[in-house]
């Protein structure tokens, strides 16, 4: 079986310490019986430990040279010969709505963030995910208002998951080794539905954001009639309201008709 050397245009980081892909199969939150979908599989090391764990399992990789090392290497294994972030998802669901599905991947570091908000656009189908990705992000996920790291992420992976670092990874345990420590975070769908739409709420969030050095009533100016209320103080800089503030603004926005 060919060797595959690891593409720097695919953001590939091979894992190859056996202790940790152990690890991390161990830290799914999964039945025997659920549905697994492997994000970028590689040369198949994770896959090998899912499959002795798991009985349905689908895998998803870009790499035409790493298909058919897997078809090789695992013949039974359900594979998609696509790019996840182009991929129809509901082409990866099961039919069957009942079943429970986890999301599994070690994410290239240069498209995590889109990965990660095309995982909670279908959270409504999911269980949870359990993904390897930069130190630096996955503390972003858990981040706390009124510190550096809270953002963006922080609020809409909050709102939408409960997210929890599970362990760091270190560089030597990856082929060729990353300039930086990883984590492995996982990502619970067990939060309430929004009382709002997801794509209104990433508006808001994303515009609160984008001048965070600034007040919020400078910020979201770009809306009109921002509503009133104790909860809503735009005195404050974005980083210090918390998630679910930006979630009872985003539904009164939508309730007086300024975001539809």
């Amino acid at each position: 079986m060919k060797k595959i050397r690891p593409k720097k245009s695919l953001g590939q980081h091979f894992l190859q310490d056996g202790n940790i892909i152990r690890k991390i199969a161990d830290t799914i939150p999964a039945k025997i019986n659920d549905f697994i979908i492997e994000i970028g599989p590689g040369t198949g090391m994770l896959t090998a430990e899912l499959i002795k764990k798991f009985k349905n399992i689908l895998a998803v990789e870009v790499d035409g040279r790493a298909i058919e090392y897997l078809q090789e290497k695992f013949p039974n294994l359900e594979l998609h010969h696509e790019d996840i972030l182009k991929v129809s998802w509901d082409d990866l669901l099961p039919g069957d709505h009942s079943a429970d599905i986890h999301v599994v991947g070690n994410l290239p570091y240069n498209i995590t963030s889109q990965i990660l908000f095309a995982i909670l656009d279908h959270r409504n189908r999911l269980k949870s995910a359990t993904l390897m990705m930069q130190k630096e992000v996955a503390e972003r996920l858990i981040a706390v208002p009124g510190t550096k790291d809270y953002g963006i992420l922080s609020v809409q992976v909050q709102l939408m998951s409960s997210p929890e670092i599970a362990f760091d990874v270190s560089a030597n345990a990856f082929y060729p080794r990353p300039k930086v420590t990883s984590s492995v975070v996982v990502l619970k769908f067990d939060q309430p539905e929004l009382m709002c739409r997801d794509k209104n709420l990433k508006k808001v969030v994303r515009t609160a954001f984008q001048q965070r050095r600034k007040k919020l009533s400078n910020s979201l100016k770009r809306f009109d009639n921002l509503p009133e209320g104790p909860e809503f103080d735009y005195d404050k800089r974005a980083e210090a309201w918390e998630p679910a503030i930006y979630e009872k603004l985003t539904a009164q926005m939508e309730q007086d008709g300024t975001l539809l």
